[in-house]
């Protein structure tokens, strides 16, 4: 896919090189990313001030003379805080899925990437390579992980949509599609509250992970405040275990009887005790044999 490969983008024929724009001219489009860190971006915005914009945004026409920006949103709200009249672009002629497709790939090269946001970009990317919506994107790699673990036999890796999984997960170079499945798939499961705090970088993955064992709302939340504050994954994983932790199944009294009387030994017994155990064992055999 050509948003892989930026230079390309950049020097090819759809590239109408570099250029100044004014950035009134600009308009966002609709970004995968949702979140925006007010001081980082101030922290830009004085840099942008000081040096410009240093590398341009990649943008198209619109029919209005207006351009939309497909990467570099956040260079452009740094240049609108500095008070920049234009901004460095480069000009790209493409279609509405190369646009999406340079706005996720963009977007996953941020880095302030967190693993929820970055899960979720990778599935649209996918999503958008093989036409599909997202939740049919995490079907079918389920059924690759099954297939490959044994647990089901029609061949779903051996189909073009598999070869193009496969194929985008190296050319993105962060994980294999496996591991995707195993450690980042999780993640969309995620509770409401364990999720926001996943999204504001305030706790791990790994520990978000954790606390989704958690099923007792209360505990969770409870929990949830703890990681924040400095919780270690070895003590979280601790009361993690603790809360989970299933009770062991009574068992019948009536077998626990049937059990200490089969190791019973009568003869060792004190007389008066002996007498007594012997006496309850007839009534009970009289019992039992008034229903045989």
């Amino acid at each position: 896919m050509a948003a892989f490969l930026p230079k390309e983008l950049l020097e090819g024929p759809k590239a109408t090189g570099l250029q100044e724009v004014a950035v009134e001219d600009l308009l966002p489009r609709s970004q995968p990313r949702r979140r925006f860190e007010e001081a980082s971006l101030r922290d830009l915005a004085e840099s942008v001030k000081a040096h410009g914009v240093l590398e341009p945004l990649l943008v198209r026409p619109l029919e209005d003379g207006k351009y939309e920006i497909l990467a570099g949103e956040r260079r452009y709200r740094a240049a609108q805080m500095a008070g920049l009249a234009e901004v460095p672009v480069v000009v790209l002629e493409v279609d509405d899925k190369e646009a999406r497709a340079i706005a996720l790939v963009e977007n996953l090269q941020r880095e302030d990437l967190n693993p929820y946001e970055e899960t979720v970009g990778i599935l649209d990317l996918l999503a958008l390579e093989l036409g599909k919506e997202r939740e049919e994107v995490v079907g079918l790699l389920h059924r690759m992980a099954n297939e490959v673990k044994g647990k089901v036999t029609h061949s779903a890796m051996g189909n073009p949509e598999a070869q193009a999984v496969e194929a985008l997960f190296k050319k993105l170079g962060r994980m294999t599609w496996q591991s995707f499945v195993q450690n980042r798939l999780p993640l969309l499961t995620l509770p409401e509250d364990v999720r926001e705090a996943l999204e504001e970088g305030s706790i791990p993955y790994v520990s978000a992970l954790e606390l989704k064992k958690v099923k007792d709302d209360v505990a969770r939340k409870a929990l949830l405040e703890e990681v924040k504050a400095g919780l270690s994954s070895r003590e979280l994983k601790r009361r993690v275990r603790e809360l989970t932790k299933k009770p062991e199944p009574q068992r019948a009294w009536h077998r626990e009887v049937a059990t200490r009387l089969a190791k019973l030994d009568l003869e060792a017994l004190p007389p008066e005790r002996r007498a007594r155990v012997e006496e309850k064992l007839r009534e009970l055999l009289e019992v039992l044999e008034e229903g045989a």
